[in-house]
């Protein structure tokens, strides 16, 4: 497997089980700060490697009048304020080929949304700014279908990649995971990231907006864990039940905290185990 390098972070093998985590959308200069301010303290604390994530633009709302975000240039702004004064790696989505550029000069990690993970021209761009790529898989993809999105980034010569699991479309309005996909994802060579968070997304369970189980997400991300994974995805918001966006699928700072010290001892027992 390749080994994904990020900031002092390294990705895949037999390297610490990496964090990536936020709000869904930036709401507010502060609330990035604090929030990425609280989640640096826990994982700090627990020594795991810590990578912010928050969108400047949500781009494939199911309602016109859905929160999206500052935009790309105030976003970009708030993220590069968190990366400067924290001193953590920042990840954000895109959503067209225009704004790759801007973009690139300031994330760490570029990442293709799963709606999007079949454009192929998108996927190029980011592919060729060399920086690291996370690829988030459909939730219409077979885990072997990612095997085609990998090589449109290989073919711009950068093999800085990452491969995150967000659950598969199961009837209307569902989702559900098949954590073999973390395996057969992994034969592909790159590290695998799961994100339980959009794993228990309700997709336009609510008429104009997307519900979730967020009850779910402790249990599905132990059961990723231990079933081998790289790192784990995690939408994390003070107050989830008033966030703009998603708030039925993010966890609070203190569920977090719980959830990660139970993360913790499963990594150290796996680890223990093939000693």
């Amino acid at each position: 497997m390749e080994n994904v390098k990020v900031g002092s972070i390294i990705i895949g093998n037999n390297n610490p089980l990496v964090l990536i985590a936020g709000p869904c959308v930036i709401e507010s200069e502060r609330l990035c700060l604090e929030t990425a301010q609280r989640i640096k303290e826990i994982t700090d604390q627990l020594k795991i490697p810590f990578i912010f994530k928050s969108s400047f633009d949500k781009a494939n709302r199911m309602s016109l009048d859905s929160f999206r975000g500052p935009g790309i240039k105030r976003g970009l702004k708030i993220l590069a304020k968190v990366k400067k004064k924290l001193k953590i790696p920042i990840l954000s989505d895109i959503h067209c080929r225009e704004e790759i550029k801007e973009a690139a000069e300031v994330l760490d990690i570029i990442q293709i949304p799963a709606f999007l993970c079949r454009q192929t021209d998108i996927v190029v761009a980011a592919g060729k700014t060399k920086k690291v790529v996370n690829i988030k898989k459909g939730q219409f993809l077979a885990p072997w279908d990612i095997l085609n999105i990998i090589k449109k980034v290989e073919s711009t010569g950068n093999k800085k990649i990452l491969i995150t699991e967000r659950g598969v479309s199961f009837g209307y309005n569902n989702l559900v995971s098949d954590l073999r996909s973390l395996a057969i994802m992994r034969e592909f060579g790159y590290p695998i990231i799961y994100d339980a968070t959009h794993s228990i997304q309700l997709p336009g369970g609510r008429g104009i907006c997307s519900g979730g189980q967020r009850e779910f997400v402790a249990g599905l991300s132990r059961a990723a864990v231990a079933f081998g994974c790289d790192g784990l995805f995690l939408e994390v918001h003070p107050d989830p039940d008033n966030a703009l966006c998603d708030g039925p699928n993010m966890i609070n700072p203190d569920e977090l905290e719980k959830l990660l010290k139970e993360i913790k001892n499963i990594e150290m027992a796996l680890k223990k185990a093939r000693e």
